[in-house]
This record gives C-alpha cells, structure tokens and sequence, in this order.
C-alpha cells in the first residue's frame, strides 16, 4: 500500500470524490456540489493507494497557522478494520507536522469516536449534527 498526496483535479482526486461520495455520502442520500469541490484546492489531498486502485483517502483543510481540519476520512467498506485507516491518520499527521502544524481537529461522527480515540483524539465540546447525523469536535497536539 502506498500512502501520497495528490493534487486537486486529477485522475487520483476524481478516485478520492467517487470513494468518498460512495463512503461519507450516498448512504445518507447526499451528493457534493461543484463550489464544495472546488474549494478543496487549497487542501492537502492524500490517499492510500494499492497499485493504481485507491484504498482510502482524506483531506486536510487550514484553519490556522497551527491549525488543520481532517475531513472526509473514507476507507473502502470492505477494507474497514484492516489497519488502513490507522495508517492514513499517522500519514496525515506526519504530513501536517512536516508542515509546521501543531494540532488537527475534525467533526467525527460518533460511530467513529472509538477509532479516533485510539489514535489519541479527545472529544472537545457537546454532540452535534452535521450532514443529518451526529458528531463530535475532537482534537490532537501533534
């Protein structure tokens, strides 16, 4: 498996829109519009990738100096609980730290609280609804 960044508008970024859109969205009967996609190009884009089939993804949006936002961590269904999306997350923050970042924050959903615990996320304030469902700030100094 090979974990990389990739850039907004290619062939690796239509793969991440499609896993995602099968993953994050269609289940709740959601879609992404064109302006949510196109404001991805100032994001870090990465993937897990097994030759050319991509495995997982997510993306890193700024919030500050010191600050990124994970978004859109999506492994493929019957990938899930393989260790895959542990790899991402230390990819990710490895990333972001080479970057200069101090700390990543995300919107979890609370059926994925328990994954991001074990990567030393703390949930930071009250359960919320985002995209029809519940979720969690959650945080870590990196």
């Amino acid at each position: 498996m090979a974990l990389k960044q990739i850039d907004h508008g290619t062939k690796e970024y239509l793969q991440m829109i499609k896993l995602r859109k099968e993953i994050l969205r269609q289940p709740l009967g959601l879609s992404y519009a064109p302006d949510e996609l196109a404001r991805e190009k100032e994001d870090i884009l990465i993937g897990a990738f097994d030759d050319d089939e991509m495995l997982a993804c997510c993306l890193m949006t700024k919030v500050d100096n010191k600050c990124l936002k994970l978004r859109q961590m999506a492994v493929q269904n019957n990938l899930q609980g393989k260790g895959i999306g542990a790899s991402m997350m230390s990819f990710a923050e490895l990333v972001a730290r080479d970057k200069g970042y101090k700390k990543l924050i995300m919107h979890a959903r609370k059926t994925a609280l328990g994954f991001y615990e074990k990567l030393g996320y703390k949930v930071v304030g009250d359960e919320f609804i985002e995209v029809t469902i519940p979720h969690f700030v959650m945080e870590k100094k990196l």
